[in-house]
């Protein structure tokens, strides 16, 4: 008599994503929630601490140029950490290690918030931690799936970038009000606890982890540099990075030169209420918030059932280009201001939404490919190779405000210049990233399978 099969069992997420997804959260706060005050404290507190209107445009590139430094060198450092994952330790005992380091960092901020020299080190110290873990927390994620629930990878992405945002929501609204009203010590310190509760929080799952063992250095330098798929796979990665750094370029910017455009707005967004400077940008972490399940559930989805086909490379393009459309209305913004209006935070509230659409579509994408076209050995390298774009756009931003700030020559990109320059460089970036992309072709590693091409 004829049986049919039983049904195969769904697909289910591993038990040790929640302890990484928990994790997260609470150590975006702790960056975010320095971060939020960072450019805003150093003008206040290092760079014009007698609020000399004067000496307020060199006072505030100096700050972007502190902050963007800081970014660079935390978002540089993954490559160091995915190395020594990979090849060394393993990436438990980076990110484990790494993290109480971390604490130890925001220990610093919170002592010397009075001292410029000290408080340089302690953002050196989280800069080091954050970027030593930065790479492994998201290439452990990937590494706890199979081939049996790797159709919940790119949803597993989307639940850890939701981590991302509500963690950085949190410490938006809530740091701002402990600078204000407990100051920098305080506003330094809670961060600091928040980071504590990530290291815990990835601890309790030590049983639960799926382990992938270093390679050993030899090895690990042999598959990335020598012949075969790890240069070839290599080599199509870093086409595709080549073209991000620009579009971090304008994101960056909203958490540093917008936050500073902010303290000249309106920001009375209705009667009786005014947000911080520094809240502002909470509103495009909850609309990125409601926007990522939108995306992965519905608007994806719905376009791939009429015929749409929204490859990783044509999503990153689409999220390019309307990231810059929020730099146009910045710099609408700014020419404002410098004819003498007081425009409405408004304005902004409007280009943090736009901003975090094409930011979305790009860096959850982009995360994912980072893993999904690597070989087994070389993910947390090639996730770091993710991170290292957002590193260079940092370095080119604390660049071009270290010669603003210096009178150097590219002082002339002040005021909406400033805005207009990169709206020009995207529109250039954008071109060149349609034409390659148009030609590259992929192939997909997921756990031990062989490569899977797929069509662009």
């Amino acid at each position: 008599m004829f049986r049919p099969a039983a049904p195969a069992a769904p697909a289910a997420f591993p038990k040790s994503v929640p302890f990484i997804i928990g994790s997260e959260v609470a150590e975006r706060f702790s960056y975010y929630g320095m971060l939020t005050i960072l450019p805003t404290f150093l003008v206040a507190g290092f760079f014009n601490p007698t609020h000399n209107a004067a000496l307020l445009p060199g006072a505030e590139a100096q700050a972007n140029e502190l902050v963007h430094s800081f970014a660079a060198l935390g978002y540089a450092l993954p490559v160091l950490g995915a190395l020594l994952a990979d090849w060394v330790l393993g990436k438990y005992r980076v990110i484990l290690y790494l993290s109480i380091l971390y604490c130890g960092g925001h220990a610093l901020l919170a002592a010397f918030s009075d001292d410029l020299a000290s408080f340089r080190l302690g953002l050196l110290v989280v800069a080091v931690g954050m970027g030593g873990i930065k790479s492994s927390v998201s290439a452990n994620l990937g590494d706890q799936f199979t081939q049996a629930n790797a159709s919940l990878l790119p949803k597993a992405y989307g639940w850890f970038q939701m981590s991302i945002d509500v963690g950085a929501a949190l410490a938006t609204v809530i740091t701002p009000l402990l600078y204000k009203h407990f100051g920098p010590a305080v506003a330094f310190g809670v961060p600091g606890l928040l980071m504590a509760t990530a290291a815990l929080t990835f601890w309790l799952g030590r049983r639960r982890y799926v382990r992938v063992p270093p390679i050993g250095f030899r090895a690990g330098l042999r598959q990335t540099l020598g012949p075969g798929e790890g240069r070839a796979a290599l080599r199509r990665i870093l086409t595709v990075f080549a073209f991000v750094p620009a579009l971090w370029m304008l994101n960056e910017q909203s958490s540093s030169e917008w936050v500073l455009q902010a303290t000249h707005l309106n920001r009375e967004l209705w009667p009786g209420f005014a947000p911080l400077a520094e809240q502002l940008q909470v509103v495009g972490i909850v609309f990125g918030i409601l926007l990522n399940p939108l995306l992965t559930y519905g608007i994806y989805p719905a376009l791939g059932r009429r015929g749409v086909r929204l490859s990783p490379l044509r999503r990153m393009g689409a999220g390019m280009v309307i990231a810059t459309l929020a730099e146009l209305v910045i710099g609408g913004v700014q020419r404002s201001l410098a004819a003498g209006g007081h425009p409405s935070a408004w304005w902004q509230v409007l280009a943090y939404c736009v901003n975090t659409t094409g930011v979305i579509m790009v860096a959850i994408t982009g995360l994912e490919y980072a893993y999904t076209h690597a070989p087994k050995a070389m993910k947390s390298l090639t996730t770091a190779l993710w991170v290292l774009t957002i590193a260079a756009a940092n370095f080119g931003l604390s660049l071009l405000n270290g010669s603003i700030a210096r009178g150097g020559w590219l002082a002339g990109l002040q005021g909406a210049n400033f805005y207009w320059f990169f709206v020009g460089l995207m529109a250039v970036n954008v071109t060149l990233f349609a034409l390659v992309a148009s030609r590259l072709k992929e192939k997909v590693y997921v756990a031990a399978e062989p490569a899977v091409p797929l069509p662009t």
